[in-house]
């Protein structure tokens, strides 16, 4: 697969419109460079035969690419209706209760009792995507009495958000634990955890995952972010869940709390994505509005590592156009004079270790030599992560032996992950870096190459070479 323009990577969900191997590989071919699989939908049947797709589509192009599996979560709802649906008007009342029968203008059913157990009188519950806001007045053993603030309607089985209620309940539900077993097992490279509140959350998943996957944590949650140093400290990945995060804090603190979110995990040299609703308005329609371009291009001059499509690709009338001009604003974007100034006006402090010190180097030589690119030769993806973690002005060749670092570092900025055979000397390295660099594009005759690795060969975080080679 020749290389992309950009170096912000493409996330898109595969669903009903874009599950045969034509449509996989055409969105693939459109800029996609990992696949993510909604748990929330569909059987463990559809995933694997997607997966399936996934994996026979990387046989024939002969690039690694990245497949996660997105658990549900404790998604809250409320009951049914007698009527379906009813009419709300300010200063009504309403009570929350745990009796199952269908509910009345007076009372709806909360199937949650952990819900019952966290609301206090002066609670706030979010309805519908913060269409409905109720604040609690009274609580009782198994109910509660709500005062209707704004909404007009509501129906069936609508969500329940809860801000800055911190539910006693574990995140992880059994339909998690069953999905995240199946998922491992079909051989997704990352496990997404939703709703995540604490970091005690984070190491629950680490630790049914067994090391079989990596970990992205979905920010969502306002508890999450008062924990985000220690919850980017312990996951993998971190995700921008702007759909239920936004519902749950005040629409003006969305973009500052997105930068920070980013800010942090490039400090941590974690890949961050920002995600939902980022090309809303092409779930049915072709182009994009001027604001949803905006946004998407915002996320990159923030710095994320990837920008993700959801129902666009998934359910959407336009998955490809979708990602086309995804992948064009992120090239533009990418090769803006501003955006430059950006990436290098911050560059996280590197630790005081070899490895820190050697990757951090190679940005500011290839940057000097005028390199077409750095080289990481890497057993477990560090090297790379550290890599990108400097927002390099010229792509990140990865040479891996293992696959699965390689299919992993598609989620990171600007890596270009090779799975190749480990070579055993100084020379060997050399000659297969150009050798790559030629074949996937990369690099042309007469131009140089910044290549790191570690001595003993194979020892993964042993990086503690830096060698300058030319393109012959």
């Amino acid at each position: 697969m020749a290389r992309r323009n950009r170096k912000t990577k493409i996330v898109a969900t595969l669903g009903p419109a874009s599950s045969t191997p034509a449509m996989v590989r055409q969105l693939y071919e459109a800029g996609v460079d990992v696949f993510r699989l909604n748990f929330s939908h569909g059987v463990h049947e559809d995933h694997e035969k997607r997966i399936k797709i996934i994996r026979d589509l990387e046989q024939a192009v002969g690039c690694p690419i990245g497949v996660f599996a997105d658990m549900q979560g404790p998604k809250l709802r409320l009951g049914t209706f007698k009527d379906g649906s009813i009419e709300l008007t300010k200063g009504m009342r309403l009570t929350l209760d745990s009796n199952p029968a269908p509910g009345t203008e007076q009372r709806v059913c909360l199937p949650h009792p952990e819900v019952m157990e966290a609301l206090e009188e002066g609670s706030d519950v979010l309805l519908d995507d913060g269409k409905v806001h109720l604040h609690v007045i009274k609580k009782g053993r198994d109910f509660v009495e709500t005062e209707v603030v704004a909404g007009k309607k509501l129906s069936d089985r609508k969500g329940v958000n809860l801000p800055n209620v911190i539910l006693r309940a574990n995140v992880i539900t059994e339909k998690d634990r069953r999905d995240l077993e199946a998922a491992v097992n079909m051989g997704v490279d990352w496990i997404a955890l939703s709703f995540v509140q604490r970091p005690e959350d984070v190491a629950e998943g680490r630790k049914l995952v067994a090391g079989r996957a990596k970990i992205i944590v979905k920010i969502e949650k306002p508890t999450a972010v008062t924990h985000l140093t220690q919850i980017v400290e312990m996951s993998d990945a971190i995700m921008v869940a702007r759909g239920d995060l936004g519902v749950e804090i005040p629409a003006e603190k969305v973009p500052s709390v997105q930068k920070r979110i980013i800010h942090s995990c490039r400090q941590a040299g974690k890949p961050v994505i920002v995600a939902t609703q980022m090309l809303e308005s092409m779930i049915s329609s072709p182009r994009p509005t001027r604001a949803e371009a905006s946004d998407v291009a915002t996320a990159i001059y923030d710095g994320t590592d990837a920008v993700m499509l959801s129902a666009e690709t998934a359910s959407g009338e336009y998955p490809l156009e979708a990602v086309s001009i995804m992948d064009r604003i992120a090239a533009e974007t990418e090769n803006d004079e501003l955006y430059r100034k950006i990436m290098d006006a911050e560059h996280p402090d590197p630790d005081k270790t070899s490895p820190d010190a050697i990757t951090a180097a190679a940005s500011t030589v290839a940057t000097t030599v005028s390199a077409a690119a750095i080289v990481n030769y890497t057993t477990s993806g560090s090297t790379a992560l550290r890599t990108a973690r400097e927002r390099p002005s010229v792509p990140v060749l990865c040479l891996t032996e293992s696959v699965q670092a390689a299919r992993r570092l598609q989620l990171s900025y600007g890596v270009y992950p090779v799975h190749t055979k480990d070579v055993d000397n100084f020379n060997d390295m050399v000659d297969k870096a150009v050798r790559l660099a030629l074949e996937h594009q990369i690099a042309k005759k007469g131009q140089r190459l910044v290549i790191t690795a570690g001595v003993p060969f194979g020892t993964p975080g042993s990086t503690n070479i830096l060698r300058v080679a030319w393109v012959e």
